[in-house]
């Protein structure tokens, strides 16, 4: 995706599935930047409570009325933290991989709330990282806010690409060369928005190490995913606000097209191809 870019113990709390398989456009956070923080604390908090098994802990989190949404059915709150607690117990016996949550979107009301995030873990046995994405809805009650309702599942094909390319710009920002070496495919090919120019992956790797560019600002919009096999397509725009190389300030929209392919169970970069808008 050119702008210039030549550049886990099991949190039960968690776990859903949404975003469109076919068409991923990111949601607007609707409430204030303190809101957002205290409710990501909140929701960090809660998994941390329910991977204790702790009930004590884990009570002033949920509404009495709470229903969490599984696979087989429902279960309240009772059931929820009992199964917490089995978990915990059994967690202790064989530890389970920790699971990281991320990519956080938070949007709020004065009396109600939807916290959905992204959780990953590297799976012990193939060393690949699993995914997965929850979404919670809180109520206000009394001054204190209560889970009333989560759901939870794993990602899909689209959505996993949809989220490489946010991992891809936060890397591009960092100047993370890591990133390109772990995520390009060995044949992979970069084609500069600006110049035209390609570049293989060891070329893509040395740019991103030597880059001198700072980016104020790099965001996603009008993405859409697509896959058919072992191949992905994910278009969209990116735009990119910042200084290059020599200090001079760049504010642009680049449309891209990014290819994947599915090796080795994970998706690599395989082609990336953008046009500057006018």
């Amino acid at each position: 995706m050119s702008t210039t870019r030549k550049s886990p113990t099991l949190r039960i709390a968690a776990f859903a599935a949404l975003l469109s398989p076919i068409a991923i456009t990111p949601l607007r956070a609707q409430c204030s930047p303190a809101d957002k923080t205290a409710l990501e604390t909140f929701d960090k908090s809660w998994g941390d409570a329910t991977v204790s098994g702790d009930r004590t802990r884990m009570a002033p989190f949920l509404a009495d009325d709470f229903m969490s949404v599984t696979l087989v059915g429902t279960t309240d709150k009772a059931a929820a933290m009992a199964n917490a607690e089995h978990a915990a117990q059994l967690n202790k016996l064989s530890p389970a991989p920790v699971v990281t949550p991320d990519r956080y979107v938070i949007t709020c009301t004065p009396l109600t709330a939807t916290i959905t995030h992204r959780n990953s873990y590297v799976d012990p046995a193939t060393k690949l990282a699993v995914y997965s994405r929850s979404v919670h809805f809180l109520e206000k009650q009394g001054n204190a806010w209560k889970a009333v309702s989560n759901a939870g599942g794993a990602v899909s094909d689209a959505q996993q690409l949809a989220y490489l390319e946010e991992d891809w710009n936060d890397a591009t920002v960092r100047r993370d060369a890591g990133w390109t070496e772990r995520n390009y495919a060995s044949f992979a090919s970069d084609v500069s928005s600006r110049t035209g120019g390609i570049e293989t992956k060891p070329e893509a790797v040395a740019s991103a190490r030597s880059s001198k560019v700072t980016y104020d600002m790099l965001e996603l919009s009008d993405l859409a995913a697509h896959v058919e096999g072992d191949v992905g397509v994910v278009t969209g725009v990116n735009h990119a606000r910042g200084k290059d190389a020599e200090g001079h300030a760049f504010d642009r929209r680049v449309r891209f097209t990014d290819t994947f392919i599915k090796r080795d169970g994970r998706w690599q970069v395989w082609a990336t191809q953008g046009t500057v808008m006018q």
